[in-house]
């Protein structure tokens, strides 16, 4: 997986690039199959903007972006963001590929409790 952070209207000290590639690579937890995480960061205002571009395989996109005084309360905050996105993608995709129980089948056979019982 590549990071890929960038800074507009200033520079990014080191320090603070390193915290940002510890939290994306985070974001691999939830989700393995992320190719690229593009971090924009812009420095012109007073608040900073952090723009996070995550692209998993399929070509599914997530996109988040914060502001705030504080480049790395920006980052925390578009991170959970993400992370609400990736989750919910996850279990998108798991409800789709799951197939039903053979038992679960409609018209399968019934469970000894659900047959009746015979009388005598």
């Amino acid at each position: 997986m590549q990071i890929k952070i960038s800074a507009r209207h200033g520079h990014l000290h080191e320090a603070t690039q390193e915290f940002i590639r510890e939290k994306a690579n985070k974001l691999t937890h939830f989700f393995q199959r992320l190719m690229m995480i593009e971090v924009i960061v812009d420095l012109k205002e007073e608040e900073k903007v952090v723009e996070f571009l995550v692209s998993a395989e399929h070509k599914h996109d997530f996109v988040a972006s914060e502001r705030n005084q504080e480049i790395l309360a920006a980052v925390d905050l578009c991170l959970d963001k993400l992370e609400a996105q990736v989750r919910r993608y996850k279990e998108k995709i798991m409800d789709h590929r799951r197939t039903p129980a053979t038992g679960d089948v409609v018209g399968g056979p019934e469970t000894p409790e659900e047959q009746p019982e015979e009388q005598p």
